[in-house]
């Protein structure tokens, strides 16, 4: 059977919530991507079913993960109707914060890692700790509208599909590609938008 049969098959036998799940997380980005405040809306909806989703397939840190996004959803909304009133634009981080972040979410990805590794039967606890870690932080990103966001996404979905693939989510693991692609499109709405702000 070829990888694409295989995932055809696998998204028809696919579950209503993971549906649910899925178009309501992609209707997130393709909303973030165009800047609108309804976009945390569907983050906490796709959030809340991949808790459920991810608890069941024994990815626990990704788990953990989707309850940060339904707070994060709600931070968020309120986040961006804070900076509608005080018409907020788009902001750039330096190197330094990067470094610090990629520093930073490296450790504890590792530390996490280990950590469930050695005490849970978690699936694949580094990929997972891996993909945590930076979504944490790129998350907060997008609610401080800060630019580099869109490249963090771009690693972490590209790492996604595979860990997703591995526990028979295909829908999601074609969902993280469709992300892949968004999140390309989101870096270059958001760097135009931002280039303006400069004029």
């Amino acid at each position: 059977m070829s990888f694409i049969t295989a995932v055809w098959e696998g998204i028809k036998t696919t579950s209503i919530i993971e549906w649910l799940a899925v178009v309501s997380t992609i209707i997130y980005v393709i909303l973030a991507a165009k800047r609108l405040i309804l976009c945390w809306f569907f983050a906490f909806i796709g959030a809340a079913f991949f808790v459920y989703l991810c608890y069941i397939g024994d990815l626990y840190i990704e788990s953990i993960l989707q309850l940060f996004y339904v707070a994060m959803a709600v931070f968020g909304w309120f986040s961006w109707k804070k900076s509608e009133q005080e018409n907020s634009n788009i902001k750039k981080w330096g190197l330094n914060n990067h470094l610090i972040n990629i520093l930073i979410s490296g450790f504890v990805a590792l530390a996490l890692g280990y950590y469930f590794d050695e005490h849970t039967n978690q699936a694949h606890p580094y990929v997972d700790a891996f993909t945590t870690c930076y979504s944490l932080s790129a998350t907060f990103m997008v609610a401080r509208k800060i630019l580099g966001n869109w490249i963090y996404w771009i690693v972490i979905d590209l790492v996604s599909i595979y860990l997703y693939a591995e526990r028979d989510y295909n829908l999601t693991a074609v969902q993280y590609g469709l992300f892949t692609i968004l999140a390309v499109f989101g870096f270059l709405a958001w760097r135009k938008e931002f280039n303006l702000q400069k004029v």
